[in-house]
């Protein structure tokens, strides 16, 4: 606004300076006296508007150096996060490193665990099938001890097959095999067996003791007539090829022995019947 008046009166000044010759002199002199205010209120103000500039211009350069400076420390505080997230990401990576390292080591110590558990297993498992063999044993052998000598055993059991005490002689042949397994009776004693289920009609239990005799004890004595009695069994059975097939063995094997004679005759007996057959 002061500019504005300014610059009315300096307007206003040279409009009287070329207007008519006629003016009075006392007008001109009040003005030249405002004109010399004004000039001097225009020095005051252009000197105080300098001062106010060159505060301003001071401040400005202090803000703009104070600018700078913040600038920098933000600049040098970012360079600084950067680096801090930079070296915690290096971190994080060598702690996940270290970390898929422990959970490997982790994976191989189970396997190991799960090794050495199924092998304390397994010795456990043979520590237990050991005890208790060592505990049969000696179960075995407390029956053996408290049991009748073997000759006295099978003698008993014979006694009463041939007496017609057959469930009396089942007991005793099953105990002497019980007992004496490994004997050479022990395979007489299966023949009886066999023979008393041969007679009772159960034919399919009479072929698996005749088998245990051959099986076990293809030298004993009781081989040739356990291979003849098998096949009479399974002609029972109603399985005449089988049992043709059991009776050829008896003559092949055992061709100069009484049970070769009975085979011979039953072959021939079977023979019209198998023709008939086919």
């Amino acid at each position: 606004m002061k500019f504005t008046r300014i610059a009315f009166v300096l307007v206003l000044l040279i409009t009287i300076s070329i207007g008519p010759a006629q003016a009075a002199n006392k007008d001109i002199v009040e003005l030249q006296t405002q004109v010399q205010q004004l000039q001097q209120q225009m020095t005051a103000m252009t000197r105080s508007f300098d001062e106010r500039m060159g505060v301003m211009k001071n401040l400005l350069e202090q803000n703009t150096d104070a600018a700078n400076k913040v600038s920098a420390a933000i600049g040098e505080l970012q360079a600084s996060v950067n680096k801090q997230q930079q070296d915690r990401s290096n971190q994080v990576d060598q702690i996940s490193g270290q970390i898929q390292a422990l959970n490997d080591t982790m994976d191989e110590l189970k396997v190991r665990l799960a090794k050495l558990s199924k092998q304390f297993e397994d010795m456990q498992a043979q520590q237990q099938s050991m005890a208790a063999q060592q505990a049969q044993a000696q179960q075995q052998a407390q029956a053996i001890a408290q049991a009748p000598p073997p000759d006295v055993l099978y003698n008993n059991a014979l006694r009463d097959y041939n007496g017609g005490k057959n469930d009396l002689a089942v007991q005793e042949f099953g105990d002497y095999i019980k007992f004496y397994p490994n004997t050479d009776l022990a395979g007489n004693s299966f023949f009886y067996l066999a023979e008393i289920q041969y007679k009772a009609g159960d034919y399919a239990k009479a072929v698996a003791s005749y088998d245990l005799v051959l099986q076990n004890f293809p030298s004993g004595n009781k081989a040739a007539a356990a291979q003849l009695k098998k096949g009479f069994a399974l002609l029972e059975l109603g399985k005449e090829d089988e049992g043709a097939q059991e009776l050829k063995h008896v003559i092949q094997r055992y061709p100069r022995t009484t049970e070769a004679t009975q085979a011979r005759e039953r072959l021939r007996k079977l023979a019209p019947t198998t023709q008939r057959n086919r």
